[in-house]
């Protein structure tokens, strides 16, 4: 049976990031990667969430608050900034970290993700994460830039050698309307 985009995104973290971990929402936006991921990392763990809109730090603090969870700390500045914003002893138990890319739901639409901040958080991630651990793309590319996006992702992530990361790409082509996929980084042994 196949899974949603989203669902089959949560369930590459739950495969990989480990009770005690710590990871990232590199673009939290209505908290609900942020929610999933203080859960699973359990209170031992910690999840540092990012984003660079005032809504979108506002909704992830109100729906943790809502479900009674402390483990997370939320921070508005780009992704490609969160080396600036963990501890060494968090960044050392670097599980995964989930992007979704494009824009916020609900709000300004004209402000979205970017290729090159990605990119350069994807790098610096993978410098530090664990081996195994995974970096989830999930990738909404039905916007303006969508496509260059997409394109510069694509790219950069082909070009990842084959020796230290598996990379996967999981998506539907036979659906309308710029359906998102998912590209999956993980690091090998």
């Amino acid at each position: 049976m196949t899974k949603g985009i989203i669902n089959y995104s949560h369930y590459l973290m739950e495969e990989v990031v480990n009770k005690g971990d710590t990871v990232i929402d590199a673009t939290c936006g209505n908290g609900h990667d942020t929610l999933f991921l203080s859960r699973h990392v359990g209170e031992n763990g910690h999840v540092f969430a990012f984003d660079i809109q005032n809504q979108a730090i506002t909704n992830t603090k109100a729906r943790l608050a809502q479900n009674g969870l402390t483990n997370a700390t939320i921070i508005k500045d780009s992704h490609s900034n969160f080396i600036h914003h963990m501890p060494v002893d968090k960044l050392t138990r670097l599980g995964g970290a989930i992007f979704n890319l494009g824009y916020l739901p609900g709000s300004d639409k004209s402000v979205v993700t970017q290729s090159e901040t990605t990119i350069l958080a994807i790098e610096g991630i993978l410098s530090h994460i664990k081996q195994n651990g995974i970096v989830v793309l999930v990738v909404y590319h039905g916007h303006e830039g969508g496509d260059q996006e997409r394109e510069q992702l694509m790219r950069y992530a082909r070009l990842l050698n084959q020796e230290l990361y598996h990379v996967l790409y999981y998506g539907f082509i036979n659906q309308k309307n710029d359906p998102p996929f998912i590209l999956a980084i993980q690091k090998r042994n």
